[in-house]
């Protein structure tokens, strides 16, 4: 049947004369060279890879136009997700290089069964309180008030008496997956509850200082084994603690970061290293927030080399405008560079959209989601003119309930537009993604035209270093390197292995 059409089809633009062989192709041709990706030349070994994936993908998108009811991409994420490891397309973009990871926040970027391990540590108590779990790490029972009592986390698993059941629900506060999403998650309300209930379960105990340390090493190993080779991770820098009770300030916290990339780094000299964006929450007032630039100040000065900027992060609709804080935004700008989260909304019209004016109009480098960014063409111009960076993150926006069927997510008019789109992975351990392969997945498969191939995949994973805060010798480095690790792909590719 569909043979039939395309031979159809070809009998129609013979009959067309001029319009069908010229002025169309020329329209196809301009479109195509107007997305991300269109400019960019493959060489003949580029090629063959690229014919193999193509084959894939051409697969995948054309069995699910054929069968709409069994295309993954218009169900919820967590419907699939196991899925995608049978992939044919998906298992050789993980083995792709991917640049780097520009928007993730630090207590989401490892796995739920990470997070459980952690949980085996001596010194760590636990609170049960209904739906509620509180952990943190102490010489003796804490003080924070708890409900029932606080016991040691090894006791409270031995006295269980099944300790497989008693780590399957415990599991359960360190993930969003569930069996039933749309049951579970019927609104945006539910899903930024249980997000937000998220951080606050995990918070506490990876505050505690070696399990921070030891956290963010164990999480840039597996962006590395995710063929990433930088990352600026946000982080709202919180108060590390010892077992004795002793706390140190964000500054401390900033430099525990440092500590951890020199060690990672040491062991991993192909590593290109990580950068902090200190993002405190956005539900402040304007003393808080001159609280958090002097902070964010001193890191600078403190630590100048691994400090990118700053950022302000939480629920869009709920947190203060960019617009309540512009006298103090503008002024701290001469110091700082900003990240700004803006337009993480469905809403049209409101102060929340309207963050995107301000995050622009304040010289934000990039806008992180810039989700409704489509419904404002002049801001879009301002973007594409001042070459923004767009950090977008598919799946985050999938399962946080800003869209559903993934082919509707605006990434597909920033691809078809040519704007300066950088993919990354938000928060990939909350969903159990993989830190970045998932995301170039469902872009890729799920949302990018049909014919988008090798030369988006290499455009976004440019466009990571491009847009990165790296100086500039050490981006023209990065770009470098990225270019030796890119041809070690292609040469070695072999598509059978697949």
């Amino acid at each position: 049947m569909r043979c039939l059409t395309i031979i159809a089809f070809v009998y129609i633009l013979r009959d067309a004369g001029a319009y069908g062989k010229t002025r169309r192709s020329e329209i196809l041709e301009q479109e195509t060279r107007l997305a991300v990706g269109g400019n960019t030349n493959l060489t003949e070994q580029e090629d063959a890879v690229n014919n193999c994936l193509m084959q894939a993908k051409f697969r995948e998108c054309d069995y699910g136009f054929t069968n709409p009811q069994y295309f993954n991409f218009s169900h919820h994420y967590f419907s699939y997700m196991e899925i995608i490891k049978h992939s044919k397309v998906y298992r050789m973009i993980k083995d792709i290089p991917k640049g780097a990871a520009l928007h993730v926040h630090d207590m989401a970027m490892l796995s739920p069964d990470y997070l459980l391990n952690v949980t085996y540590m001596d010194y760590l108590y636990v609170c049960f309180e209904q739906n509620t779990v509180k952990l943190r790490f102490s010489k003796a029972a804490p003080k924070d008030t708890c409900a029932i009592k606080w016991q040691l986390m090894k006791n409270a698993r031995k006295h269980s008496g099944d300790i497989e059941k008693f780590d399957e629900k415990l599991r359960k506060h360190f993930t969003l997956v569930c069996d039933h999403p749309d049951e579970t998650y019927p609104t945006i309300k539910e899903s930024w509850d249980t997000f937000l209930g998220y951080f606050g379960t995990v918070a506490p105990m990876l505050s505690y200082r070696p399990v921070w340390e030891q956290y963010f090493y164990d999480a840039l190993k597996a962006f590395r084994e995710d063929n990433i080779m930088y990352v600026e991770v946000r982080s709202v820098l919180p108060d590390l603690y010892e077992l004795d009770g002793t706390t140190y300030d964000p500054v401390v916290t900033a430099k525990a970061y440092k500590k951890s990339i020199k060690r990672f780094m040491k062991d991993y000299p192909d590593f290109l290293g990580a950068k902090i964006i200190y993002a405190p929450s956005r539900l402040v007032d304007r003393q808080q927030l001159g609280v958090y630039l002097e902070t964010a100040r001193r890191i600078k000065k403190e630590v100048p080399e691994i400090f990118a900027g700053f950022d302000l992060v939480g629920p869009e609709d709920q947190g203060n405008p960019l617009i309540e804080f512009v006298p103090q935004l503008e002024e701290a700008g001469k110091d700082l560079n900003y990240f700004f989260h803006a337009g993480e909304t469905d809403w049209y019209g409101t102060l929340t959209d309207d963050n995107l004016v301000d995050a622009i109009l304040l010289g934000a480098k990039r806008l992180g989601h810039a989700y409704a960014l489509p419904k404002h063409p002049i801001l879009m111009e301002e973007v594409r003119k001042r070459d923004i960076g767009l950090e977008v993150n598919v799946i985050s926006n999938a399962v946080l309930s800003l869209v559903r069927d993934v082919r509707n997510h605006p990434l597909a008019l920033f691809l078809a537009q040519g704007l300066p789109v950088v993919l990354s992975s938000d928060d990939p351990g909350v969903w159990e993604a993989d830190p970045l392969s998932h995301d170039f997945y469902v872009a890729f498969v799920g949302v990018a035209s049909r014919l988008s191939d090798l030369r988006l995949l290499k455009t976004l994973a440019l466009n990571s270093l491009k847009y990165s805060a790296l100086d500039g010798a050490d981006k023209i480095n990065a770009v470098d390197k990225f270019s030796q690790r890119w041809n070690d792909f292609i040469v070695n590719f072999n598509c059978s292995k697949y």
